[in-house]
């Protein structure tokens, strides 16, 4: 129970990573709240949940960032946590740099960055007189260059800096932020959008030689949440089983370290 009473916000928590997270808060103890624009099937999750309630977030409305917190205020009387799982991408569309539409780029970039950086605003206002934590689900993606995905690597790399520069300009009122990047996760969505050739590629570049789990990614929101993380702000955490940590040709010589 490490996050007994703690009052969570959680965006785009109806599926995949989101409701990992939501699922390992209350868990612990948390008071969590849904953020999600279905509505009508967070209640119903939020019913098979000890401690879990839900709230109306619509990535394409800016304004219900703002009121989504302040509902989260209005019921818990403050707001502890806030978790930006929202992201978004058009793998079919979102292609290498020179094919690309620009209104795509765009599209994806605005969508991501203002979902992260409304959301934080609107939060930072409720925490400022206590304090608390804002943790960002970025990607590896936005580390690491791609051969694709121009327009969702651009933007998690944006809201890496973002984590840092709200990290660096909101410990005055002892606010952290930190960012979780998952790499390749067993969620729906990857199931749905990418290719079992692709995920076969993909997992021979990560030296733990698996795909992660929601839940994985979760216990590490949890540590961002904890206070036992209360002296930890402005990080940038990998969940990826270690991609992107080796020579570039590992996929190919794994198993193979005597052929040189």
């Amino acid at each position: 129970m490490r996050l007994k009473e703690k009052v969570i916000l959680v965006t785009a928590s109806t599926r995949g990573i989101g409701l990992a997270i939501v699922k390992k808060c209350a868990v612990e103890g948390a008071r969590v709240y849904m953020a999600a624009r279905d509505m009508e099937r967070a209640k119903v999750i939020a019913n098979t949940l000890h401690g879990v309630k839900c709230v109306y977030n619509d990535a394409t409305k800016p304004e219900t960032f703002s009121t989504m917190v302040e509902d989260v205020v209005r019921d818990a009387g403050r707001i502890d946590v806030l978790v930006n799982n929202f992201g978004t991408s058009h793998p079919g569309k979102d292609l290498d740099f020179a094919n690309t539409e620009p209104q795509i780029f765009l599209d994806t970039v605005n969508l991501n960055l203002r979902s992260v950086f409304l959301a934080s605003q609107a939060a930072v206002k409720r925490m400022a007189d206590h304090g608390g934590s804002i943790v960002n689900i970025s990607s590896v993606g936005g580390l690491v260059p791609d051969i694709s995905q121009v327009a969702y690597g651009t933007s998690k790399a944006a809201i890496n800096y973002l984590t840092k520069l709200i990290a660096v300009q909101e410990a005055k009122h002892r606010i952290r932020c930190n960012a979780v990047l998952p790499g390749m996760t067993a969620t729906q969505a990857v199931e749905e959008h990418l290719s079992d050739y692709f995920r076969s590629l993909f997992i021979r570049h990560i030296p733990l030689g698996r795909m992660g789990l929601p839940e994985e990614i979760a216990e590490a929101v949890c540590y961002f949440a904890d206070d036992a993380s209360a002296y930890t702000t402005g990080q940038i955490l990998t969940v990826s089983g270690g991609f992107g940590l080796a020579t570039p040709v590992y996929g190919d010589l794994a198993g193979e370290t005597n052929r040189r």
